[in-house]
């Protein structure tokens, strides 16, 4: 006897759902469901009516700011549930109506025609390290507009730092020692000095927290594992880890590159082949963390005192990765600068590349179990 499955798109808002349905089968019908309330015990209701007449349920919603709540309730209740990417949704380029109801139909459709493309669903604790780690990175934005606001307050007047190093305790020094002839703009001045401190003590301790939880996370060891890279700080393999998870679930090295958005764009006809460039998909904090990583390659292959603490704690393996990726990358930046005449496209080539010994590192250094 052939199973029936009835397939659920879930249009998913703050304060309501709205349900699409689509029977099993290509010529199944699609209707409307109707409007519920955005809470569990509503979803809960929802479920258990659908599920009377004994089909498989297998439901959708498109990934959000609402985040990954529903689908783990989906999934405690026995229903098939994925999160699929919003850009990726096909659409015909003369549909021109967009609606609440309109979306849902076309999620369950789509879903019964394996049209939808999911994502990574992270798990709860690893989510919770996630927010963390991403409230590092706000932190830290609002940290260089701070800064770059005194600056440009600065050079609106005239004032230039003429030391060698920038934000050193000289640089404080002749900051303290300023002065302007109107005190609103000395008060501007202390009240920018005191916004810089305050965003510094607050990274300060964003990174002792991060720190203190980071060997009861699963990822630990993958975290260990990538500072062997030449590129990556401890810093950064935190955000990698923490953005990309588990990379177990790309089967080769190009499926996340193509993730991380470091591939070519294209468009091409006929016999005409148009590359341009990278396609800036996928997730910005890992790409951006990989690009930066990237410049170190410029400089000869080597083993610098900060890396070895680091290479020492890994297996033989990883080392073997991590020296291999320094003497081919260091190879392909030179090769790339001096061809290109751009040192942005050999960066942005590099770092492609190292997401693919990211990716092998990665084959061999599983996260922690529990």
């Amino acid at each position: 006897m052939e199973e029936h499955i009835t397939y659920v798109g879930l249009d998913v808002h703050k304060e309501s759902i709205e349900v699409g349905l689509a029977d099993g089968g290509r010529g199944g019908e699609v209707r409307h469901y109707g409007r519920i309330a955005a809470t569990p015990a509503a979803v809960a209701k929802l479920v258990a009516k659908l599920g009377e007449r004994g089909a498989r349920l297998v439901a959708c919603y498109e990934a959000g700011p609402c985040g990954y709540g529903l689908h783990r309730q989906l999934r405690s209740l026995g229903v098939e549930s994925t999160v699929v990417a919003p850009s990726l949704i096909p659409k015909k380029p003369g549909d021109r109506v967009k609606s609440d109801r309109r979306d849902c139909l076309s999620l369950a459709r789509l879903d019964r025609a394996g049209e939808l493309t999911p994502v990574w669903v992270p798990e709860a604790a690893h989510e919770a390290m996630r927010d963390l780690v991403r409230l590092r990175l706000a932190a830290q934005a609002g940290f260089t507009r701070a800064r770059q606001h005194l600056q440009s307050f600065l050079l609106r007047h005239g004032l230039i730092y003429q030391g060698r190093t920038p934000w050193s305790r000289a640089h404080r020094f002749w900051l303290a020692g300023l002065r302007f002839p109107h005190p609103a703009q000395q008060i501007a001045l202390e009240d920018m000095l005191h916004a810089i401190e305050a965003h510094q003590l607050r990274l300060r301790g964003l990174d002792a927290e991060i720190l203190k939880l980071l060997p009861d996370w699963s990822m630990a060891p993958v975290v260990e594992a990538y500072q062997a890279l030449r590129g990556v700080s401890q810093l950064s393999a935190i955000i990698l880890a923490a953005e990309l998870g588990d990379l177990g679930r790309f089967t080769n090295p190009r499926q996340l590159m193509g993730y991380l958005g470091v591939t070519s764009s294209e468009h091409s006809s006929g016999k005409r082949r148009r590359q341009g460039a990278i396609t800036k998909a996928g997730n910005a904090h890992a790409r951006r963390v990989l690009v930066e990583g990237a410049r170190s390659y410029r400089l000869p292959a080597r083993i610098a005192k900060a890396k070895l603490a680091s290479l020492e704690r890994q297996p033989k393996p990883v080392r073997d990765i991590a020296w291999k990726a320094q003497v081919r990358l260091c190879a392909r930046y030179r090769t790339l600068a001096a061809s290109r005449g751009s040192s942005n496209i050999a960066v942005v080539a590099v770092a492609r590349e190292m997401a693919a010994f990211l990716w092998a590192i990665a084959k061999v250094t599983p996260p922690r179990l529990g």
